[in-house]
């Protein structure tokens, strides 16, 4: 079966990224034959809508289940429509990933496990931005 791991590099080897949506590569592995093939993300630069556009591409791709770390709402909705099983909190390599989804240690996520726009980057400061630049 197709499994996509969402990663921070292109190999079985590479760490899982914990953002479905914007993370920068999609390792797509064949359980069976642990066989892998890579897809560079190009929704992860995405102002909005990169979860339903990851998860498009997934479907597109053939995969039966994602693993990853998180999981928004928007990306989960698409991944449920598409029939593709989601499980969040997916850590180490690639690899462990898999192994631990063979394995029955990762658990199924029946709803999202963070908000929208989660990893997007938007600032999470606390300042008001209206320095005077030394004056």
């Amino acid at each position: 079966m197709k499994v996509a791991v969402t990663a921070r590099g292109p190999g079985l080897d590479d760490a899982v990224d914990p953002r479905f949506g914007r993370c920068p590569y999609f390792v797509i592995v064949e359980t069976d034959t642990m066989t892998a093939e890579t897809v560079e993300n190009p929704n992860a630069a995405l102002g909005g809508g990169a979860g339903i556009q990851s998860a498009q591409a997934m479907a597109d791709q053939g995969a039966r289940a994602v693993l990853t770390g998180n999981c928004g709402p928007n990306a989960h909705r698409t991944l449920q429509a598409a029939e593709i099983e989601v499980f969040v909190g997916a850590s180490g390599t690639v690899r462990e990933a898999v192994e631990s989804y063979r394995n029955g240690t990762l658990n199924a996520a029946t709803s999202p496990n963070v908000g929208s726009h989660f990893g997007s980057g938007g600032g999470g400061g606390m300042g008001r931005g209206r320095g005077r630049g030394g004056m």
